[in-house]
């Protein structure tokens, strides 16, 4: 699918305003919750046969900190064990909370509302008691249901076709799951949580010592058939809000392969494979919302060639004097609910955290995208100790200075904090209290103001769509979601709890920026600071249900 006359772009960028929220309006949503219609956040395929995962995170004896450090873990052989642990890690539970009769789950891959619009796909080489072929992870069990069965020489094509020691997983979005609550602003939020979930994936990966690439030049149609999302007769009973889209496949490789050495995604091995299983129906009705279907044929990725792989930079790293243990962190983040407004961090613990945000060779999550940094923050420093309260921005990339500090407002200082580490290009544009604004551009949330820090996601946006196609629409937000599971891991190993704010006036922030057009454009809040524990909830353990 190409769009030569670029009325994909257009309808994309029309989509990107349509879904802007303003000071006295918001974004088309549903105006009220229909609990009666709730989707329900697990998808099951009825006939697949299930294949039970064993739980083992709880065994690994990974530091935090090393997850940063190219080549300081060991890479585990692959095995079931060792896939087990990637998709505990990755999108397995991480607790339940209950709030009175209402129960619900978290999960290691964060999720706006958490509604989960993610779906995780496999696809396995035989292994020691499996079956070669395609698989669905069920979170709510820990286990991979076998939608694809590859036997005979097509098992034996695959092992040919997927490296020695290398899987794939895939991503596909439920956009109802999100548009139940969201609306039209919906869709943004399904890439949020994709690129939270790509980089769940690639941390995972890293805990086991492996690495793990977006496969970047298939077509969406690659994917669909790859994953068994085009089989319409085993999505018949759902209807059209219960489909799915494809997002991703990523490559997690044990080996450490070259980029030539990397599959294109063997979509045609799967058609003569056989298939099983029926998915179940997620609501029993669904409202419609065509704007939402229009962007995702808008932003309909086509096959597209490889492009060189680009440097990234040698930058010097922070130390990193964190010994928590990596699995107990990962599950253990949350999302905060509300802020203390009094919890401060020091100026080495900020500097640390937007040292994790720059891309270095053979260092997750950012070497599991092929593109250099498209997104820049936007900071509002609050309580952050040894650093003046104000207006902040972080570059993640020195190329577009030149291009961002005249497109922003002529009267900012752009000075570099004393003492700040060189290779973070951190400027101070305005020394002032801003609690009350960064509040007002977080759709008058408290959260942002009650922090340490909060933050808005600049993307190079407009020139980037046209130039390379509507589909990139859709990776600019996986970068942004990226940016956020590492800000919410950071928080969680310094001490205090992070959330990302998918609802901002993306207008008045770029407003106070002065940024005119749409060349930047802001794509996701981000806080920081002191969580205020709701003691109502109860807590329990994410699998004490399950009898193994």
């Amino acid at each position: 699918m190409t769009d030569p006359t670029g009325t994909g772009v257009r309808q994309t960028l029309a989509y990107h305003e349509r879904t802007k929220p303003h000071l006295h309006r918001y974004a088309r949503g549903p105006g009220h919750l229909d609990w009666a219609t709730q989707p329900d956040p697990f998808r099951r395929f009825a006939g697949a046969p299930a294949v039970e995962l064993p739980l083992l995170a709880q065994n690994l004896a990974i530091l935090y900190g090393d997850l940063y450090v190219a080549g300081a873990i060991a890479p585990r052989a692959l095995g079931w064990d060792a896939v087990a642990v990637l998709f505990e890690l990755a999108l397995g539970l991480s607790a339940w909370k209950q709030y009175g009769a209402s129960r619900w789950a978290l999960r290691c891959n964060p999720s706006s509302g958490n509604l989960h619009p993610t779906e995780g796909y496999a696809v396995l080489p035989a292994l020691p008691g499996v079956e070669a072929g395609v698989y669905h992870y069920v979170s709510r069990d820990h286990l991979l249901e076998r939608r694809c069965t590859l036997a005979g020489a097509a098992a034996g094509q695959l092992s040919v076709r997927l490296p020695e020691g290398t899987i794939l997983v895939g991503l596909s979005s439920i956009h109802w799951r999100e548009a139940w609550k969201y609306g039209e602003r919906a869709f943004r939020y399904c890439q949020h949580d994709a690129g939270h979930a790509l980089a769940a994936i690639r941390y995972a990966a890293a805990a086991l010592g492996w690495s793990a690439v977006l496969l970047d030049t298939c077509s969406d149609d690659d994917l669909a058939g790859l994953f068994g999302l085009d089989r319409d007769g085993d999505f018949a009973a759902v209807g059209r809000a219960g489909r799915e889209h494809p997002d991703a496949a990523l490559l997690v490789d044990t080996r450490g392969l070259r980029p030539e050495e990397w599959p294109d995604v063997p979509a045609e091995l799967v058609r003569g494979g056989t298939w099983s299983g029926r998915a179940n129906r997620l609501s029993p009705t669904a409202a419609d919302w065509p704007v939402i279907d229009e962007v995702a044929g808008a932003t309909w990725k086509p096959r597209t060639e490889r492009r060189p792989a680009g440097r990234l930079p040698l930058l010097p790293a922070l130390p990193s004097g964190n010994l928590v243990d990596a699995a107990t962190l990962i599950r253990q983040r949350r999302s905060c609910l509300a802020l203390d407004g009094n919890t401060s961090i020091d100026v080495e613990t900020f500097y640390a955290m937007l040292d994790r945000l720059l891309p270095r060779p053979g260092v997750p999550p950012w070497d599991a995208l092929p593109w250099p940094p498209h997104i820049h923050l936007g900071v509002f420093v609050h309580r952050v100790r040894g650093l003046a309260p104000g207006l902040y921005f972080f570059e993640r990339d020195e190329g577009v200075h030149d291009r961002l500090r005249p497109a922003l407002r002529e009267s900012f200082l752009w000075t570099r904090p004393e003492g700040c580490p060189d290779h973070l290009r951190l400027f101070c544009l305005s020394r002032a209290d801003l609690r009350r604004i960064s509040c007002q551009v977080s759709c008058q949330q408290d959260i942002a103001s009650d922090g340490a820090f909060s933050l808005g996601m600049v993307a190079d946006f407009g020139d980037t769509v046209r130039a390379n196609g509507a589909w990139w629409y859709r990776r600019l937000f996986w970068e942004a979601g990226v940016l956020g599971q590492v800000l919410y891991l950071e928080a969680e190993a310094a001490g205090v709890r992070g959330t990302g704010i998918g609802c901002y006036f993306d207008d008045a922030f770029h407003d106070l920026l002065g940024l005119e057009g749409d060349r930047f454009q802001d794509l996701y809040h981000f806080t920081i600071g002191g969580p205020v524990e709701d003691t109502r909830l109860q807590s329990h353990p994410p699998y004490a249900h399950l009898k193994r």
